[in-house]
């Protein structure tokens, strides 16, 4: 069956916009993503997700372990519902009510981890939790950014901690401070696991990205190795985690690191499609309803704007995907309350019909819909709430 009808015939009962979770396609990433990890367990990355049954699920498997939140209210809620019992805040918190619900809660002090990177952030985790405080697990973060020459930064901005130097001294201050048990290290190589090294239609960028990430990565093994020994020596260490959907093979390689993170890898968006090693299929998808048909070659569609996060740039529109031939007006892209598409696949477009489109990053689809609608071969299987039709929003 052609997938425009398939997906049709699956939610022809449904009214759009509505989004689905084509779980042939997710089931083939998430096996793709063990096999690319080559043994070490693949931590899902939730941002990517914000699902939470879909997080169940994949825990389930073989070669999924644990999960990596953006937010410790979102691991305390996680907590709470039993989703993991290893859920790693991989971004520093300055949420003093979170801070001090989690000082109260006995299960979720065993299960979450913090991650931290200056002694700064140990003295705020104290104010907000009090003297006295029950022990927190913590996380270094090591920025393992790539700077060649003095004043160039190849990398996210995230972590002062660069040297090994660096790490020991940090190791030493969070061991040498009551109530913190330094339990694991993370280093996150955004500029090689998060940046495509094949981009659709600039072989230029593409084979500056590949000398680029080749460097960083020859560089990152023999830092990162280095800085983690250092904290081993200080630290009886659970986990160094590392890596990202773009850089699982790489990462896994480096024998510093013990486990790997991924999640866009199971949904693959737009962004993830410019890689050489690997091409994920999507799996999310949403559908919006045609409304206008104000001209030949053009329709137009409710609603729409979902844009996404990052740079001002093309490439973080959503993409007309089914049926074939259709792309958003550069002068009006997709809009808060209508999006045209235009090629000649639109003039057989009538009112009602349904354009299909992805969005360019994995989670954030999650943000504008409150249930996604898990299709199997030609049908809705089963309807789950997102973050969002839980009531939930953590940033």
């Amino acid at each position: 069956m052609h997938p425009l009808a398939r997906l049709d015939g699956a939610t022809k009962d449904l009214d759009p916009p509505l989004a689905i979770v084509d779980l042939d396609a997710f089931d083939h990433n998430a096996a793709d993503l063990v096999r690319r990890a080559g043994g070490k367990p693949v931590r899902v990355a939730s941002k990517s997700v914000r699902v939470r049954a879909l997080l169940e699920d994949v825990l389930a498997r073989p070669g999924y372990a644990g999960v990596m939140c953006y937010s410790l209210a979102e691991a305390l809620w996680l907590s709470s519902a039993d989703v993991s019992e290893d859920l790693l805040v991989a971004y520093p918190t300055v949420d003093f009510g979170a801070l001090r619900a989690l000082a109260r809660d006995e299960v979720a002090l065993r299960r979450v981890t913090v991650v931290v990177d200056s002694p700064a952030h140990l003295e705020l985790i104290e104010a907000a939790m009090g003297a006295g405080h029950p022990e927190v697990r913590v996380c270094l973060e090591l920025d393992v950014s790539w700077r060649p020459v003095p004043g160039l930064h190849v990398g996210p901005r995230r972590s002062p901690v660069r040297t090994e130097r660096d790490a020991r001294a940090l190791a030493g201050r969070i061991a040498d401070r009551p109530g913190f048990r330094l339990v694991g290290v993370m280093a996150y190589e955004g500029q090689i696991a998060g940046l495509g090294d094949a981009p659709p239609g600039r072989p230029v960028r593409g084979a500056v990205l590949r000398w680029v990430q080749r460097r960083s990565a020859a560089e990152l093994v023999e830092r990162r190795g280095a800085a983690v020994a250092a904290v081993r020596r200080v630290a009886d260490l659970e986990f160094v985690n590392g890596g990202g959907t773009g850089s699982l093979e790489g990462t896994g390689a480096d024998p510093s690191v013990t486990e790997l993170a991924a999640g866009s890898g199971l949904i693959g968006p737009t962004l993830f499609d410019g890689y050489r090693a690997f091409r994920p299929r999507p799996a999310v998808l949403f559908a919006l309803p045609v409304v206008r048909r104000p001209g030949r070659g053009v329709a137009t569609l409710f609603a729409g704007g979902y844009v996404a996060s990052g740079p001002s740039s093309p490439d973080r529109r959503p993409t007309p995907h089914l049926p074939a031939g259709l792309r958003l007006l550069p002068l009006e892209g997709a809009g808060e309350v209508q999006t045209p598409v235009a090629g000649r696949a639109a003039d057989a477009l009538r009112l009602g019909d349904r354009v299909w489109l992805r969005h360019a990053k994995a989670g954030e689809p999650a943000e504008r819909f409150s249930h996604y609608h898990l299709v199997r071969g030609d049908a809705v299987v089963r309807t789950v709430p997102t973050y969002r039709g839980e009531g939930k929003s953590f940033g």
